[in-house]
């Protein structure tokens, strides 16, 4: 007979095993199975492993950071794992901080077609997957425990980062990204681009770019306006700079601090397969947004949706 120690092991094995295969499903972007285009667009998926993996999920299986996961591992629901391979976390780029601030990197800027240039709303609504969008940080009073909480969950998102508070806080950029998060530009200042000329709006996002390009080793490729209000001249420029546009479609209006539960009903309510979802970690007091965070995000993964970001 075996014993009570290799009984657990061998649950633990099968646990992580099924945790890994899953979470590549859900950090492949879910592009590959079946050769479907990837939610963000940019062309074919080229066919991968991950595919069953995905095929796996959608039929049931239990999703990355389901908190039965982390109970049926030892832990008691939403518990951190009790081993440091049961939720593999994706890697950074190996030059990402020991890039940052040792010389001046010269950017070199893709120009965009008309059609990658118009901002994206969703993502595919055939696929149930979710982006996960946050704002205007990086913040060092709520940007930490965001983070924590998304590698509890094992959940890439995407953070659109402001200039002038990535300057003031570097470190915690890098964190960001070393933690394999997707880094975007948010403009430098969080101005209204529909009153500004189109040098301005240049160096707005010049600037950005710029700055997160010296911090992490990463040049940004996705580009949001502040308010989502884009304008001919903002575009004109993103298309100038590489930078895609990328909008949302479910708002809980977080930073407006309607209320945890306000945030929580709107986003279980509003979210459908494809949905990128809009939160906020800096920009004021974003106690709401954590708290919020902490309830809906093991709720959507109950549900049997994944979490994506663009490729790093």
């Amino acid at each position: 007979m075996l014993s009570d120690r290799q009984i657990t092991s061998q649950i633990i094995s099968k646990i992580t095993s099924r945790r890994l295969l899953l979470v590549a499903a859900g950090m492949s972007l879910l592009g590959a199975a079946g050769g479907c285009r990837s939610p963000f667009g940019g062309g074919e998926a080229a066919p991968s492993p991950t595919a069953a993996a995905a095929e796996a999920g959608a039929s049931g299986a239990e999703p990355v950071g389901s908190p039965s996961l982390w109970a049926s591992a030892g832990g008691s629901p939403g518990a951190a794992p009790t081993t440091p391979s049961a939720v593999p976390w994706p890697a950074a780029s190996p030059t990402a901080s020991s890039t940052a601030s040792v010389q001046p990197v010269q950017p070199v800027y893709k120009a965009l077609t008309v059609a990658e240039n118009k901002p994206v709303y969703e993502l595919d609504p055939a696929q149930r997957v979710v982006a996960l969008t946050i704002d205007d940080g990086p913040d060092p009073r709520y940007t930490p425990t965001v983070l924590a909480l998304l590698q509890q969950y094992g959940i890439r998102a995407t953070f659109f980062l402001i200039g002038e508070n990535a300057v003031e806080h570097p470190a915690l950029v890098r964190d960001i990204a070393d933690r394999g998060h997707h880094i975007a530009n948010h403009t430098w200042t969080h101005p209204d681009l529909r009153h500004l000329s189109e040098s301005q709006v240049r160096d707005e996002l010049e600037r950005t770019s710029d700055l997160l390009l010296r911090t992490t080793g990463r040049l940004p490729t996705w580009f949001r306006a502040p308010g989502g209000d884009w304008s001919e001249v903002s575009l004109k420029v993103t298309a100038d700079l590489g930078l895609r546009n990328m909008s949302w479609s479910v708002d809980p209006r977080d930073w407006a601090r309607p209320g945890t539960s306000v945030i929580i009903d709107r986003i279980l309510k509003d979210v459908r397969p494809g949905s990128i979802v809009l939160n906020h970690d800096g920009g004021g007091d974003r106690s709401q947004t954590v708290a919020a965070m902490k309830t809906y995000l093991p709720a959507l993964i109950d549900s049997g949706y994944f979490f994506t970001a663009p490729p790093n």
